[in-house]
C-alpha cells in the first residue's frame, strides 16, 4: 500500500459520493468493491483534504458520508 494506491481508492470513493447525496460505509464498499482497510484509508484521505463529512446513522454502527460542496 502506498500513497498512489490510497489516492486511487479515494478517487473511487469520491466518484461514488458525487453520484449520491449521502452513502453509508456499506453502500460505498458495495459500489467501490473496496475492502474495509482500503475504504477507511480512502475516507481518511478525503477527510484530511476536507472533502467529506461524517455523521452517525440511526444505529451507531452505520457511518454516513457525504461530500462537502
Amino acid at each position: 500500500m502506498n500513497t498512489d494506491t490510497i489516492g486511487s481508492w479515494a478517487g473511487s470513493v469520491w466518484v461514488a459520493l458525487n453520484e449520491a447525496e449521502v452513502l453509508d460505509n456499506k453502500q460505498i464498499k458495495k459500489i467501490t468493491k473496496l475492502k474495509d482497510k482500503e475504504l477507511y484509508a480512502a475516507l481518511g484521505w478525503l477527510a484530511r483534504e476536507g472533502k467529506i463529512t461524517f455523521e452517525e446513522g440511526e444505529d451507531a454502527k452505520e457511518l454516513l458520508v457525504k461530500l462537502v460542496k
